[in-house]
């Protein structure tokens, strides 16, 4: 029984699945202690921890490396990894790419877009696979809402169907009206995990750098729960004034030599 499975006992019971995204460590430690279900190491590390433009920039590397430092940090809560742009274009590029994660630490490997042909080949090979429709980030340029009309959301329901006959685990569902996402998580076995998909999914997930408010952009389908980035900004500032004006750091910040041995140094060192 692989440990997705507890995941889709919890769907079956109506039990919500509390997902988040972390990059390094102590956020990891941090969210665990927190009571989260899952842990995304998703591509948006690119935009919100390398400095990248987009997140076709990231690679298999940077993925690998920050679902490592996650993995440090939680060493026992279930991991989701995504794969990178181009890293996943054939069932047999895939399967290396998956490799590379998993033995950085991932139970659960996610890529964007319909591609059935690829869930089976990863869910034969032994891989807990996740799904994503909706926005996809590496693929749209621009970032707007999903299946809007009929057509596009027959589609997008006819996408769900098909990479959950394929064996996929999970399916996050990204930008699309709630009325669809509804519709998708009746519809397939698979435990849907939402993001601004409305609350009738099995789960949410989260960027953890807009929901502490790190980064200040807003975004609809965002709550921001705290202020870290102004707290930072404060705390950072109220430094640099100490360190400016000579009151960091001071008598409680600074050591002593003994001062036998401080006698003797001189002596040594007049």
């Amino acid at each position: 029984m692989s440990k997705a499975d507890l995941f889709l006992d919890k769907k079956r019971r109506g039990e919500k699945i509390v997902v988040v995204t972390a990059y390094d460590a102590p956020t990891a430690r941090i969210e665990v202690e927190a009571g989260v279900d899952i842990i995304l190491v998703g591509d948006s590390v690119g935009v919100n921890v390398l400095g990248y433009a987009h997140e076709r920039e990231v690679t298999l590397a940077d993925m690998a490396h920050h679902i490592a430092a996650v993995r440090r940090g939680a060493p026992d809560v279930y991991l989701i990894g995504d794969l990178p742009f181009a890293t996943y274009d054939t069932p047999e590029q895939a399967l290396t790419s998956s490799r590379l994660l998993r033995d950085a630490g991932a139970d659960c490997v996610k890529f964007e877009g319909a591609q059935p042909d690829v869930v089976a080949a990863l869910t034969a090979a032994g891989f807990d696979v996740c799904g994503h429709l909706g926005l996809e980030s590496q693929h749209q340029e621009v970032k707007r809402r999903q299946g809007k009309t009929a057509a596009a959301a027959a589609k997008l329901l006819d996408d769900a169907l098909a990479g959950d006959a394929a064996g996929q685990k999970f399916l996050v569902l990204e930008l699309v009206p709630r009325e669809l996402a509804a519709r998708i998580s009746r519809s397939v076995r698979a435990a849907t995990i939402g993001i601004g998909a409305g609350p009738d999914v099995d789960g949410q997930v989260l960027v953890v750098n807009d929901l502490a408010g790190v980064t200040t952009r807003d975004f609809k389908h965002n709550r921001r729960y705290a202020d870290i980035g102004a707290a930072l900004r404060a705390a950072v500032g109220a430094y640099a004034a100490e360190v400016r004006a000579g009151a960091f750091p001071g008598p409680a910040q600074s050591f002593h030599m003994a001062e036998d041995e401080r006698a003797a140094f001189e002596r040594m060192r007049p």
